[in-house]
């Protein structure tokens, strides 16, 4: 007779599918037994965030680029840039050029990476990224803050880590810089970079701060609830009064008004966001939420038939912050009209109004009536006090759902706003109405946006260039791209180039190859350490990823350690009864005198950080070849 053990004895057998799930549901349902109804729905959920987690491993099975070859060996730098970034194997260099002929200050950058898994334990904790600074006498490296965003695994013929890296880039109009991305450190550890831009606070409830405002989000929902300016006499920005029973919000958007004007469906009507990721960072704080929107009488007549996903992402240093909008109908349907972008901001703290047309030209004023429906931006300023607000709209279009029949055509859409300095109960309003007039929609039918909302004092002189400057920018930015062969000499430095030594080391006490020895004993003592509920399988803390840093704060100077601690997920906070163990043994180790834990919770755990031994302990599906 088959065993427990027997039955149960890989990944796919140890959980009930999803296809199993909507059965039993449905059954449940049948039974009128809608407690455990509500219980299979939130395992339905579970399941699809499990198989969300474990796709990047499987993304990449007949893969056949080598992750490798996009690599250089720092060995074959010039000696004095091999020098500088000792303890790091592996580089790449990238160029950023200017095409637009306007002078970036801290213009934020993005690229994805993918690094050989066994090349790189942690993309976090190894890419540096160093700036090349070009003088006359030669070039030197500066290390420049960055940032790694979506860190995943791939498990296929070629296994590598994959992400994406920001920084920010100073260059001049017409100009170009290189960088030089650096990987492959085992001793490296999580960077500890302080910008201006400060969060506070927990899940979506945050304080998102920079050198020019502050924005608070709603703890309810997410949504930009207050924003203060940091300069001048610190304008605060928010919606008083009682609105429509909702908590009131500066951003009132995305919202629909269901066909024959019968109830509105609102993102601000959420209890609490449906689902939320938060990416927090100096470079760049993301908050993304997504899910239906609810009607006024929610949970009755939960319509499932418009997905909205937003997010905000506030950077570092910029009088400025993005707003990304998808709007996607899920099935045939009609509504009578769509709003995307609205703004509420209670009192009168501005006093006249702008617009911009679809060529990027501001006119201030109201918009007269042959633009009303082609406005491409709107505004309002302060002639005194030069406090503004202004949303730059970058992206706006409809795109056609590939299920709809070949002879209906895509909703129109409308570019229009409704702009008033006197909005009743309240002070100023702008409301952009994208869809109206009862349309049509289709399956896969989808709107998007990218706007950006400018905070920067308005100038009654040079406020109207300094926003065309703006719009300019952001419709032209930076270009990246890998440095060419064709470019690099033999030791993959940009040619014509003459190297000189920066100042310092790109390693800190705790991450030169004087400490790889320590470090190694360090990560290595993890795995004689188990998470013991899981009872037949040997999953050490090592194996399970639940470290994500080891630090030797002065080196080799002293036996200090600090190490970073996570928990698989926030059921299990009790971290000391898994760090514990893991200290007294590190402690073991000749040298090591005492070892300090600080809890992690972000990023988030995930299955990528194991290692190849426990995920095939666990059974999870292995890529085909």
């Amino acid at each position: 007779m088959a065993t427990a053990r027997d039955v149960e004895a890989t990944y796919l057998s140890r959980f009930d599918s999803i296809n199993d799930k909507m059965r039993f549901l449905e059954k449940a349902l049948e039974a009128g037994d809608y407690q455990a109804a509500m219980a299979f729905a939130d395992s339905i959920k579970d399941g699809v965030r499990a198989e969300a987690m474990l796709a990047p491993a499987l993304s990449s099975a007949k893969s056949t680029e080598d992750p490798l070859s996009q690599w250089s060996p720092v060995a074959a730098l010039p000696g004095p840039w091999s020098d500088w970034a000792r303890g790091w194997h592996l580089f790449q260099p990238w160029t950023v050029t200017e095409t637009a002929g306007i002078t970036r200050d801290g213009e934020p950058v993005e690229v994805e990476i993918s690094v050989p898994a066994d090349r790189c334990r942690s993309v976090a904790r190894e890419i540096r990224v160093a700036r090349v600074d070009v003088a006359e006498d030669g070039a030197t490296l500066r290390r420049v803050v960055c940032q790694v965003l979506d860190e995943t695994r791939s498990r296929g013929d070629a296994p590598a880590r994959r992400s994406r890296v920001t920084w920010l880039v100073d260059v001049e109009a017409g100009g170009s810089v290189t960088f030089l991305l650096l990987a492959d450190n085992p001793g490296a550890e999580l960077p500890a970079d302080q910008t201006d831009l400060v969060v506070r606070g927990e899940g979506h409830a945050l304080e998102i701060a920079n050198s020019h405002h502050v924005a608070r989000l709603s703890a309810q929902m997410g949504q930009l609830e207050r924003l203060t300016y940091r300069g001048g006499h610190g304008l605060e920005l928010h919606a008083g009064g009682e609105g429509h029973g909702e908590p009131p919000n500066i951003d009132w958007a995305h919202d629909y008004l269901a066909a024959g004007r019968f109830q509105k469906f609102r993102v601000t009507n959420w209890e609490a966001p449906p689902n939320v990721e938060v990416t927090r960072g100096p470079i760049v704080t993301i908050v993304r939420r997504w899910g239906f929107p609810h009607g006024p009488l929610h949970p009755m007549m939960p319509a499932a038939r418009m997905l909205v996903d937003v997010s905000y992402r506030f950077y570092s240093g910029t009088p400025y912050f993005l707003k990304d909008g998808r709007m996607e109908a899920t099935t045939a349907f009609s509504l009578d009209y769509l709003r995307d972008d609205e703004w509420v901001f209670s009192g009168y703290s501005f006093d006249r109004q702008l617009w911009i047309d679809e060529d990027g030209n501001v006119h201030e004023g109201a918009p007269p009536p042959d633009h009303a429906d082609h406005m491409w931006g709107v505004g309002f300023f302060h002639g005194t006090s030069r406090d503004a607000f202004v949303s730059l709209r970058l992206v706006h279009a409809v795109e056609p759902g590939p299920d709809g029949p070949a002879a209906s055509t895509p909703p129109k859409l409308h570019h229009a706003d409704a702009p008033t300095l006197h909005y009743p109960g309240h002070g100023q309003l702008w409301s952009r109405w994208a869809l109206r007039d009862n349309p049509a929609l289709r399956p896969g039918d989808r709107l998007v946006q990218r706007n950006a909302y400018l905070t920067q004092p308005y100038d009654p002189s040079t406020g109207a260039s300094d926003v065309q400057r703006w719009m300019r920018r952001f419709r032209s930015p930076l270009t990246v791209a890998p440095v060419e062969a064709a470019h690099l000499d033999a030791g993959g430095t940009v040619v014509g180039l003459v190297p000189h030594r920066a100042s310092g080391q790109l390693a800190r006490p705790g991450e030169g190859p004087e400490c790889q020895a320590r470090k190694k004993e360090l990560w290595d003592s993890l795995r004689d350490v188990r998470d013991d509920m899981f009872y037949t399988v040997n999953a050490s803390i090592g194996s399970m990823g639940y470290v994500h840093d080891i630090r030797l704060p002065h080196g080799m100077a002293s036996g200090d350690v600090e190490m970073r601690f996570g928990m698989p997920h926030r059921g299990r906070p009790m971290y000391r009864y898994l760090a514990e163990p893991v200290c007294a043994r590190m402690r073991l180790i000749a040298g090591v005198d005492r070892v300090t834990v600080t809890p992690q919770w972000d990023p988030p755990w995930t299955p990528d950080r194991m290692d190849d031994d426990a995920w095939a302990a666990f059974g999870f599906p292995v890529p085909e070849a």
